[in-house]
């Protein structure tokens, strides 16, 4: 059994509770044009490239069969073209400059990084956070990997963004203690826009996680000019009220620019950009939807 991976991020204080190892999988059924993470979004291995970092080695140029790497005036230039993502640049990158966004790794090589900190995981509560991407694109190997963190006697948790398949969702909700479940936009014509799917899917598997009864956490990402508004506060209230036996908690995320220095070195255009929400804004918009809530479920600022 093995899946693709692109990062595990230990220590982690935000996915979860208590201090958590996050293994992110690549592969993602949406396309979201504010991507934080846009390494997860093919499920292939892919090469990143940092020109800042590089210093003009040409080890690069040596070792691509393919001629992607040049060196024109003393400088690096990557042409993707006939890129085929194998690798063989990062892996004599000396100034890391090149790195693979993307390794094939077994249930147990994952356990192995993740076991490290177990005494860690006992003395604040945390334990194994799986994200991505979308964990349900690579539902088998998630499977896999949560049953062995709970063989293991660890807290799961598990961030999706809902849209896949309800009956993997089901077999994953048997190995997880706590959702972390993104709930983006308000309206089908709206997340069809700008994350290129329907939302309501979403809203079926969300559902359907209330009816198990497992634990809820809604993931807001506050988008400046896509979703701040009036009508998309009172959509996150609604779908949270309407879920008791699951939502307890709304987690509000606003925008940051990461994801765009990374599409950049991906060598993808990135499609929207904007300024990071006002933090008085998005207090004001955290204020606005504790008292639509009344009360009967936690609003809480990731920042």
């Amino acid at each position: 059994m093995t899946g693709i991976v692109f990062n595990i991020q230990r220590f982690s204080l935000f996915d979860g509770p208590g201090v958590r190892t996050v293994v992110f999988l690549k592969g993602c059924p949406l396309r979201c044009v504010w991507c934080h993470n846009p390494e997860g979004l093919s499920s292939e291995m892919q090469v990143m490239y940092n020109s800042e970092r590089c210093i003009g080695c040409g080890a690069c140029v040596e070792a691509c069969e393919k001629g992607c790497h040049t060196m024109k005036d003393g400088f690096h230039v990557l042409d993707r073209k006939n890129c085929i993502s194998c690798g063989e640049c990062a892996k004599v990158c000396f100034s890391l400059s090149l790195t693979s966004q993307g390794v094939q790794m077994t249930v147990n090589e994952v356990m192995d990084t993740v076991m490290r900190d177990l005494n860690v995981y006992r003395d604040s509560g945390g334990g194994l956070t799986l994200s991505g991407g979308e964990p349900l694109m690579q539902a088998e190997f998630s499977s896999a990997l949560l049953k062995a963190a709970k063989d293991a006697g660890l807290h799961t948790c598990t961030e999706t963004s809902g849209f896949g398949s309800s009956e993997a969702l089901s077999e994953m909700a048997a190995y997880t203690d706590i959702f972390l479940f993104d709930y983006k936009l308000t309206g089908d014509e709206a997340h069809t826009e700008y994350c290129g799917a329907p939302g309501t899917p979403i809203l079926h598997n969300l559902g359907l996680l209330d009816s198990l009864g497992k634990k809820v956490i809604l993931r807001c990402p506050l988008i400046p000019d896509i979703n701040t508004t009036k009508e998309h506060m009172e959509g996150i209230a609604r779908v949270a009220l309407s879920h008791p036996y699951s939502v307890s908690e709304i987690q509000i995320e606003p925008y940051h620019r990461l994801g765009i220095s990374k599409a950049v070195q991906l060598g993808i255009t990135p499609t929207y950009e904007a300024e990071v929400p006002d933090k008085d804004f998005v207090r004001e918009f955290a204020d606005g939807l504790r008292e639509l809530c009344k009360g009967k479920v936690t609003v809480k600022i990731n920042q």
